[in-house]
């Protein structure tokens, strides 16, 4: 290592040293500012491994925190007449209530598969029933399990985590604990058994309002013939397709209901930590959706 204030020039094997006193300020300064960046580096790459470290312990502790919360759910009732009580209200509140929007989403989505489909078709050589049997497939395979299950987790899933989150914040929770009661299977049991039971109803309304759009749509636009249309409905039609939606319908139920009221149960603090629980149920139900759609057509379709 030579000073900074000197040049080294090797010709062959003989070297030669040039005083360069017009540049030690040039390079004192810029040796500074290397040793001080790498100095930041050193403490940045701690801070970054110090929170990626951190935050791995955060997941496997929540995913720890799930698992033993799930235990205390799926304890037996205490009291089995109040247990169907709930049911009962957690299926009109969770399931029945949302038929407004499940209608909606589903009339207009099938409505759009359809004309894309009718659109896209260009070519003499293919028949116009495509478009139904386009619109079927596409509505029952992953419209309607898939899509609604991602509406209700925003919809089902934001209100279970508020409900079961205000009650923690105001202490009704603990105070089921003093009483004696199981609080987790008091309150999460009902709404993962309604959502369970209700779900697949929801789905099975949404593929016959799906397909039904996507026929008044061909008929009210003049794409395709009524005729046309439900010939390709009923092109090749297997059973095993409404088996599978029903299957990713029932572990989405599941994963939606279960982890709403994991982040709902799991609040601290006020107001203010409610609506963070509510978010995180949101978006944490989405993604798991997501990712077991994924594992499920793998398993089921393959």
């Amino acid at each position: 290592m030579f000073a900074p204030n000197t040049l080294i020039n090797s010709y062959g094997s003989g070297k030669s040293t040039i005083k360069l006193n017009s540049l030690p300020d040039d390079w004192l300064a810029c040796q500074t500012r290397i040793r001080n960046l790498m100095i930041l580096k050193r403490q940045f790459s701690g801070i970054w491994y110090f929170s990626k470290k951190h935050y791995m312990l955060k997941v496997f502790s929540n995913i720890g925190n799930y698992v033993m919360l799930m235990q205390k759910v799926f304890s037996r009732p205490q009291k089995r007449q109040i247990f169907w009580k709930q049911l009962i209200h957690e299926i009109n509140s969770l399931g029945l209530e949302s038929l407004g929007i499940v209608a909606f989403i589903s009339v207009f989505m099938g409505a759009v598969v359809a004309i894309q489909t009718a659109y896209n078709i260009d070519s003499p050589l293919i028949p116009m029933s495509m478009v139904g049997f386009t619109t079927r497939q596409s509505v029952i395979l992953e419209f309607s399990p898939t899509v609604i299950s991602l509406i209700l987790a925003g919809k089902v899933g934001s209100r279970i985590a508020s409900e079961i989150g205000t009650m923690r914040v105001t202490e009704q929770i603990d105070a089921l604990e003093i009483m004696g009661v199981n609080s987790a299977n008091y309150l999460i049991f009902p709404k993962i058994t309604a959502s369970v039971l209700i779900n697949p109803v929801l789905i099975v309304f949404s593929m016959w309002l799906g397909i039904l759009g996507g026929w008044f749509a061909m008929s009210a636009s003049g794409l395709v013939s009524t005729n046309d249309f439900i010939e390709g409905i009923r092109i090749d039609f297997e059973g095993y397709t409404i088996f599978y939606a029903l299957t990713k319908t029932v572990f989405f139920a599941f994963i939606i209901s279960s982890i709403s009221g994991f982040f709902g149960y799991m609040t601290n603090g006020g107001a203010l930590e409610v609506g963070q629980a509510s978010t995180k149920a949101v978006v944490f139900s989405s993604i798991t959706i997501i990712l077991f759609n994924l594992v499920l057509t793998q398993l089921l379709l393959t």
